[in-house]
């Protein structure tokens, strides 16, 4: 999960999934990593190097490509942006940026051989946000990468509570208000629990296939349901 363009308030600690070999969730991870390195592969292969923008990720994600990275470290450059400028251990491979991944105005004038998003544009606020995001996207760079949990799988990822993007906003609200749910504290003000709940807006594969339209939509599947989409174009026709 990233909060990158959301917010973090009240989030818990938990087991890292991008370090912890063992959790289901690096499995699932790894597998669409394979999606990731088949572009990077693409842009090594016409260009010698690759230039990735990661909207609104970490240091820490890239571990779960950890080998095909450091291999190929030479020829890659990982460029990070998050609304505050996160530290950065390998400052050879990554660069973080201080920005908004809707800003329409985000590295205007350059290109990238990669853009990539894992878990974050259910993080960007409403609509008009996404839309942004989805231009950002397509506009910097010829392929890319967007993954982001199903609104219609029924497990909630970031709430870890069945069902609950199906509840009234106010519900919602008064449940975090009472309960410690997922990634999050119990919140005793009103006002920063809604806050929480408004940064975090699952999309659907129609909105997907809506943001994204000249790419291919493909979806991770748990006993059959289809539980993230994800989003690749492999280049511009």
């Amino acid at each position: 999960m990233s909060l990158s363009e959301g917010s973090a308030i009240a989030e818990k600690p938990v087991r890292n999934p991008y370090t912890d070999r063992t959790s289901l969730e690096f499995k699932f991870r790894a597998r669409r990593f394979a999606k990731v390195q088949a572009l990077i592969e693409d842009a090594l292969a016409e260009r010698g190097e690759a230039r990735i923008l990661d909207l609104g990720g970490t240091e820490t994600y890239w571990l779960i490509g950890e080998d095909f990275i450091q291999k190929n470290r030479d020829r890659i450059k990982i460029t990070l942006v998050n609304l505050e400028q996160a530290p950065i251990r390998d400052t050879a491979l990554f660069l973080s940026v201080a920005g908004s991944a809707t800003d329409q105005e985000l590295f205007a004038g350059e290109q990238f051989d990669l853009v990539h998003s894992n878990s974050v544009i259910e993080h960007v606020g409403d609509w008009e946000q996404m839309v942004r995001f989805a231009a950002n996207t397509k506009r910097l760079a010829p392929r890319y990468y967007v993954q982001t949990p199903n609104y219609w799988f029924p497990y909630e990822p970031h709430f870890r509570f069945p069902g609950f993007q199906y509840l009234p906003r106010t519900l919602r609200i008064a449940l975090l208000q009472r309960f410690s749910l997922g990634f999050f504290e119990r919140v005793e003000q009103r006002e920063e629990a809604r806050d929480i709940i408004a940064h975090h807006c699952l999309v659907s594969t129609r909105q997907m296939r809506s943001l994204f339209d000249d790419a291919e939509i493909s979806h991770e599947k748990v006993a059959g349901l289809k539980k993230s989409i994800i989003a690749v174009r492999r280049g511009r026709s």
